[in-house]
């Protein structure tokens, strides 16, 4: 039977806003993605709260810096159970490299994440920091260069997803911010789909926020995308 693939994203302040969000979206998704906004809030209170009520954790703190400290930070997270940890492989292959090989043995360990680039980056932003070419053709060269230090997967946005199934292969774990429901506005996101859009693309994991989050009914949001991906 396939994992389920919904991701949630806590991204709130309010401490019991994001309690009844668990308790609520628990039974219902199959993990909750903690970025560094509310870990910095509720570092690992949240992280536990999560695991008590049986869910699992994305943590989402995209460390880059040099390989010696990311390794250090990938062993940390891994010690405290997280199902993902993520890393920009803009760090390149060392750091990647070194962080798959301080959490290799460790069991259980977490799967290791290569961002690519964020869904909020266009053409113009890439061109604002230096990065050539097209997008599909930056974020596949990063994929490659994470699949060649021994990361499980990457970040990467839904309209990438197929060319990076299609390159590396379909145990190559795809995780999938940017993705909306139909008819709801894309926000800050640039590079966005729907949930079945991202599925039949290649993604083993998508991640929504916003959209169940500040719905009346968040349970009823992520019951109907899932029910779209049957």
């Amino acid at each position: 039977m396939r994992a389920n693939p919904l991701m949630v994203a806590l991204d709130t302040e309010d401490r019991e806003i994001l309690r009844t969000l668990v308790d609520q979206l628990a039974p219902a998704v199959g993990a909750f993605k903690v970025g560094f906004f509310p870990f910095l809030l509720f570092g690992w209170d949240l992280v536990d709260y999560i695991h008590s009520r049986g869910s699992r954790v994305f943590l989402d703190l995209k460390f880059h810096d040099i390989p010696n400290t990311v390794a250090n930070a990938v062993e940390a997270a891994a010690r405290r159970k997280v199902f993902m940890v993520n890393l920009h492989t803009l760090g390149g292959r060392e750091m990647m490299e070194r962080a798959a090989a301080r959490v290799r043995d460790l069991s259980p360990r977490p799967l290791l994440l290569g961002v690519t680039l964020l869904t909020s980056m266009g053409p113009r932003e890439m061109e604002e920091v230096g990065l050539t070419g097209t997008v599909e053709e930056r974020v596949l060269s990063l994929a490659r260069l994470a699949h060649d230090s021994g990361l499980d997967g990457v970040v990467a946005s839904p309209r990438e997803a197929r060319a990076i199934k299609d390159a590396l292969g379909r145990d190559f774990i795809i995780v999938t911010p940017g993705v909306r429901p139909p008819g709801v506005p894309i926000q800050d996101q640039k590079r966005v789909t729907t949930p079945r859009e991202a599925m039949a693309a290649g993604a083993h994991y998508i991640v929504v926020g916003r959209p169940i989050c500040q719905a009346p009914d968040p349970v009823a949001v992520a019951r109907e995308i899932l029910e779209e991906l049957r």
